[in-house]
């Protein structure tokens, strides 16, 4: 069984807001005649006077309705708007009916025409933008008062001028809550969206790293094992076994990545690298004895694109990755050995091939932007046959306070 209160429990905050404020802004177009009826009930006692102040009523009402729902679909109506024009034209037309109609009944009871009138244009009219739509509750007001009462009624226009004025504030307050509101709730929107977007490119990142890495491996050890079994190597079936064995870690490493937890281990890293590179015949050079604590992560992804590229677009004999500790006092709050100091790690390989930008690949543009929130930058150079991977790592500043690294 539907609760009683559904209607309003199953919407969210901002379509609350929605129906409240839409629902006190239809009420208080309906209010401003019914006023007449609560306030000055002796005026209906003529049967004549009731329906032409019925009419009245009915016809402002509808017409200050259609404008108001016009109104709130957008977030600043302008009479360019097609919609828009027409709702105005149509509040017009009912404010000029209802003054004509304040004609035919008795001077002292045309006060409850113009003030139904100055209720219904403003909030007809009262949110459009522009001037001539700011004229227009104005120009009907003091016109028809000076139809209805003559010069003498110009105190009263000002009056009712007043009443106006405090309806269109009232109304346009109203709705710049509202468009706040939505405004925010796209905001939020906007940025679900964002981070679901984020989460899909650390997770593309995470699987080129692990496949990257893995599929060169396959790649170098089932050459290496192919060309062992064209010369009738024992060595061959070992090293096919290396192969399988690469196979599985790389899809253990793939589940792990799915579940979401996969630590990066530069030790794991540096094993990999140098057991990848020697099956290729690449010599391994490393010198990272002052790494500090806090950047051996990042490293390891470095380590792992850099390795990756050195197989696919280099014709590499030699690569040699170390850690350039900060000397010169930029961020030099690192103590012995550069734990907390600032520094620059650098991969350098031989073998570079010319850069070809039809084929650039995403990966060390990815790195950079993966390094960035670490406050480290990535830059890369080439000299000859020369290619030099460097990142500079900022000062460890906790560490440099005797904190634990985060």
């Amino acid at each position: 069984m539907a609760r009683w209160n559904g209607f309003w429990t199953r919407r969210t905050d901002v379509q609350r807001v929605e129906l409240y404020t839409k629902v006190s802004l239809y009420v208080l177009v309906w209010w401003v005649g019914a006023s007449v009826v609560v306030f000055r009930p002796e005026a209906l006692a003529p049967v004549r006077t009731a329906l032409l102040l019925s009419v009245v009523v009915v016809v402002t009402a509808l017409a200050a309705t259609v404008g108001l729902r016009v109104a709130m679909a957008q977030v600043r109506p302008r009479l360019d708007d097609p919609a828009v024009r027409r709702a105005t034209a149509a509040n017009v037309v009912a404010a000029l009916v209802a003054l004509g109609l304040g004609l035919a009944l008795p001077q002292d009871d045309r006060d409850l025409v113009v003030t139904v009138v100055a209720g219904t244009v403003a909030w007809g009219v009262g949110a459009v933008r522009g001037r001539a739509a700011v004229a227009i509750g104005p120009v009907l007001l003091v016109g028809g008062t000076l139809v209805l009462f003559g010069a003498g009624g110009s105190p009263a226009a000002v009056a009712w001028l007043g009443v106006y004025a405090f309806f269109v504030f009232t109304l346009r307050s109203s709705l710049w809550l509202l468009a706040v509101v939505r405004e925010l709730d796209q905001t939020r929107r906007a940025q679900g969206r964002l981070a679901i977007a984020e989460e899909r490119l650390r997770f593309s990142r995470d699987v080129h790293d692990v496949l990257g890495r893995h599929l060169s491996t396959i790649a170098v050890q089932a050459e290496l094992a192919s060309r062992l079994a064209e010369r009738g190597d024992e060595r061959a079936a070992a090293t096919m076994l290396e192969v399988r064995a690469a196979a599985h870690e790389a899809l253990r490493e793939a589940r792990a990545l799915a579940r979401g937890y996969r630590p990066v281990d530069l030790t794991t890293e540096l094993e990999g690298a140098r057991s990848l590179l020697r099956s290729a015949g690449i010599a391994w050079h490393e010198d990272l004895d002052d790494l500090p604590p806090r950047w051996r992560e990042p490293v390891g992804w470095v380590v792992r694109e850099a390795v990756t590229n050195v197989l696919r677009h280099s014709t590499a004999t030699r690569v040699a990755v170390r850690w350039e500790r900060d000397t010169e006092g930029v961020g030099g709050v690192g103590g012995v050995g550069g734990v907390g100091g600032a520094g620059s790690l650098v991969v350098r390989n031989d073998g570079a091939r010319p850069a070809d930008p039809a084929h650039a690949g995403t990966g060390l543009l990815g790195l950079g932007e993966r390094l960035a929130p670490a406050g480290a930058t990535l830059t890369t150079a080439r000299s000859d046959d020369d290619f030099v991977l460097r990142v500079d790592f900022p000062a460890d500043t906790a560490a440099g306070r005797g904190e634990e690294p985060a």
